[in-house]
């Protein structure tokens, strides 16, 4: 592996994060449209999946995919305080996603067999390469991330081998939106109460968010509950209380973090809000159980509001930070994520109420793609560019 003195290659393969949040951002960007499309009948898609199944596989095995291995392979390093991965590794760790966007597709002539190959590859090399390096900086104690990543490995063959032999995917759907939901828990749960404590204690607040102690361990145990329900048996009697109860005590958890202080600062008002929409998701696949919404509620509550809008504010975040850029959203990205907010609220409440022709979804759609196209305007030349020094205090 290079070192930090001696890469000289392009900027975009010089940290983890660069080439996913960068690619991440494109792929979140045109999907959505090209969805649209599919939807309404315009154009066809090739593949061996249904159109509603290529959907929902590529924003989690495609965009979530990408976005948790950028994250990984930024946080890894900080772990091990070994180098980073950068180079030609990270560009073939990038030519595998690629591979697996295009068989899925059918843009590349392989049989479904061929297919699955294919598409498993990247979570299976992104596993792979995070366990070498935890494993070589002796750091025992993450090897525990490895758990989620290769449970959504396993649910993104779930996923083809239920489409290839059930004509649909319905568990693996609700497996992989669960396991992206799990690490929000997880990894959300340490760093928004974290970024929110450095944040008001600079400003010498008297109340700061409270430390992880063992309500947080219970509400990770109810939220894993009510997945694991959902995932196994969404219109089950135990999932309308399993919801409820993860619903409530994660929005005790989230106000335990003192979001409502933060408002002054977007950027970090971001992270609660993307957290807040994890309980209401709770709510919604107990409120669907009980057969008072329908069940794409909770499933766009959580995949859109609590997956699109944690990752967008990551991505965000990191990436300003990592680049030198002083950690302010600004108006521009401020929007970009309230569209976000927006999109889920509306494919949830209104998705498929129509009016002027235009119903929930073609107006879920149209505010998912500007919000990412906002982001990709204001955020992709920092990821393509070189790292500047840092002109102005963090005030995020």
């Amino acid at each position: 592996m290079t070192t930090r003195n001696t890469y000289r290659g392009p900027a975009l393969f010089s940290y983890g994060f660069r080439p996913f949040f960068f690619c991440a951002g494109i792929f979140a960007f045109a999907a959505i449209p090209a969805w649209w499309l599919v939807w309404r009948g315009e154009v066809g898609i090739g593949g061996h999946f249904a159109p509603t199944d290529w959907h929902v596989h590529e924003m989690i095995f495609g965009y979530g995919s990408a976005v948790v291995a950028g994250f990984l392979f930024t946080a890894v390093p900080n772990w091990t305080g070994r180098m980073p991965t950068r180079g030609w590794p990270l560009a073939a760790l990038l030519a595998l996603w690629l591979a697996g966007r295009a068989a899925v597709a059918g843009l590349v002539p392989a049989g479904p067999v061929g297919v699955v190959l294919t598409d498993q590859a990247f979570l299976l090399a992104v596993a792979a390469m995070v366990a070498r390096e935890i494993v070589a900086g002796r750091n025992w104690k993450n090897l525990k991330v490895l758990v989620p990543v290769s449970l959504l490995w396993g649910a993104n063959i779930l996923f083809h081998v239920e489409a290839l032999t059930q004509g649909v995917s319905e568990t693996g759907r609700r497996l992989g939106i669960a396991l992206l939901i799990f690490l929000i828990i997880l990894i959300g749960g340490r760093i928004v109460p974290s970024f929110t404590r450095n944040w008001l204690a600079q400003r010498g607040a008297a109340r700061l968010p409270v430390a992880f102690n063992r309500f947080d361990g219970i509400c990770i145990l109810a939220g894993v509950g009510a997945l694991a329900c959902w995932v196994i048996a969404p219109f089950h009697v135990a999932t309308v209380p399993l919801g409820g109860l993860a619903a409530v005590l994660h929005v005790i958890r989230l106000g335990r973090w003192r979001g409502q202080d933060s408002w002054r600062s977007p950027l970090l008002l971001m992270l609660h809000v993307a957290y807040l929409m994890v309980p209401l998701g709770f709510a919604a696949i107990g409120v669907g159980a009980a057969g008072l919404v329908g069940p794409a509620v909770g499933a766009h509550v959580l995949g859109i509001g609590a997956i699109g809008g944690m990752t967008l504010a990551v991505m965000m975040r990191a990436t300003m930070g990592h680049t030198g850029r002083a950690l302010v959203a600004g108006a521009g990205l401020s929007w970009a994520f309230a569209l976000i907010c927006g999109a889920a609220v509306v494919r949830a409440v209104a998705g498929h109420v129509a009016v002027g022709g235009v119903d929930g979804i073609d107006l879920s759609a149209a505010l998912w793609t500007l919000a990412f196209g906002i982001y990709l305007w204001r955020v992709a030349p920092w990821l393509v560019g070189p790292k500047v020094a840092r002109k102005a205090a963090s005030r995020a």
